[in-house]
């Protein structure tokens, strides 16, 4: 092509474009009635279209009003649901907070019965038991007051026990409502702040100046994201928190009621095993008491039979000592008769007489010194048994200082109350 133009510029030739087409008037005409035509139709077109386009207008906004007005009414309905919710839960809280605090009062009587009992009784019926050990004799005895004591001390640790497993009830009770507490606390918060959300929305309009048209790829619903959580299961979530904190105040309640009856029990059980123990105390006391003023009484009896059998030894030993004489007076006129010469120291009556009156006299001698053998022993029998009653009487008195004195004493420090 380059080289055919080269060609005719050497040669001065000009090429002139080929003449334009050319059509009849018919189709002239024809070309201005289908432009007309299409003009009428375009216009046709157009305004059925703005009409379709009013219509559409007016439709979407009466159905964007009508969403609108669907969408607040769900909201005061959503706003009104939480409020009835957080009331009850909130109802249910103070419900909950009432019974921690009757539980922590308890609890506190509890241990304060606990230090009573572990401090006051238990102490004193350990001493009762440790100042009867230094009881002394025949007194050292297992009578009713040592088996009331021991049974006394096993209530004690029994009750002690017993309110030990009452305190780890109602702590475990403290903590399950501590945690209802704390996850109704957590639903509370969530709901006020939702509510605070929907409250904000109530108050939007498609007119205010803080709106804004989310341009992200992730859906706004973050439900959709994680877990599409349904308003059943939203329903669900609610009731069973309230139903959890109803059912822990009802244990909670429960609970209070039987520490109550236990506490009451408990201090019966204690009044009345005191009251036992008492009882065997004054009944020993009053026992201890006759046999001392019995024997206080055989004492005084021996004292003075000891006097008496000690005038009789007296006497018995004077009488042997006048024996004496007269046996010496007998022999030395024996004796003196013995020197009668010839024939005179025959056996006349005056010999016979006083040989009888020597024989006499021994007699009367042995019968005395065997009434003096027979005085002597019943004189040591007599101290003996002054001796023994003594003694007795030293631990009958040791066991009355005790039981009497010092356990009695330290039982009179002995209070129960309902705490």
């Amino acid at each position: 092509m380059e080289s055919l133009q080269s060609e005719l510029k050497k040669h001065s030739l000009v090429i002139y474009p080929p003449p334009p087409a050319r059509y009849s008037l018919t189709e002239w005409h024809l070309k201005n009635r289908y432009r007309e035509r299409c003009c009428l139709d375009q216009q046709k077109l157009a305004n059925s279209i703005i009409a379709e386009a009013d219509r559409l207008k007016d439709e979407l906004r009466e159905k964007t009003d009508l969403n609108k007005k669907e969408s607040d009414q769900k909201i005061e309905e959503r706003k009104r649901e939480i409020e009835f919710n957080t009331d009850e839960i909130k109802r249910q809280r103070k419900d909950v907070c009432i019974e921690i605090e009757s539980l922590k009062t308890h609890m506190q009587r509890i241990q304060d019965c606990q230090n009573a009992i572990g401090r006051n009784a238990l102490e004193i019926c350990r001493k009762c038991i440790i100042l009867r050990e230094g009881r002394i004799g025949i007194d050292m005895c297992y009578d009713d007051v040592e088996r009331e004591l021991k049974r006394e001390l096993e209530v004690i640790e029994g009750t002690q026990k017993m309110l030990q497993r009452a305190l780890e009830q109602a702590n475990e009770q403290v903590r399950r409502l501590k945690s209802t507490k704390y996850f109704m606390d957590r639903d509370l918060e969530d709901k006020e702040r939702v509510f605070k959300i929907d409250c904000h929305n109530s108050t939007l309009r498609e007119t205010s100046l803080n709106l804004s048209i989310y341009h992200g790829l992730s859906p706004l619903n973050r439900g959709v994201v994680f877990r599409n959580i349904t308003l059943e299961e939203w329903e669900e979530f609610t009731k069973n928190n309230i139903e959890k904190a109803a059912k822990e105040i009802n244990s909670a309640r429960h609970l209070c009621s039987y520490t109550e009856i236990l506490i009451k029990q408990a201090v019966d059980d204690l009044r009345n095993q005191c009251h036992a123990v008492n009882e065997a105390f004054k009944m020993r006391i009053d026992e201890i008491k006759d046999a001392k003023r019995k024997m206080e009484v055989q004492h005084c009896e021996i004292v003075k039979q000891v006097n008496e059998i000690t005038k009789t030894l007296t006497g018995l030993e004077k009488s042997l000592k006048e024996k004496e004489g007269y046996m010496a007076l007998a022999h030395t006129r024996l004796g003196n008769r013995v020197q009668r010469p010839g024939m005179e120291l025959c056996k006349d009556f005056v010999e016979i007489s006083l040989s009888n009156e020597v024989a006499e006299i021994r007699r009367d001698c042995a019968a005395l010194q065997h009434m003096l053998a027979e005085t002597q022993a019943s004189l040591r029998y007599l101290l003996k048994t002054q001796i023994q009653l003594e003694e007795d009487l030293n631990v009958k008195t040791n066991s009355l200082k005790i039981d009497e004195v010092d356990c009695m004493a330290l039982r009179q420090n002995l209070d129960y109350h309902a705490f």
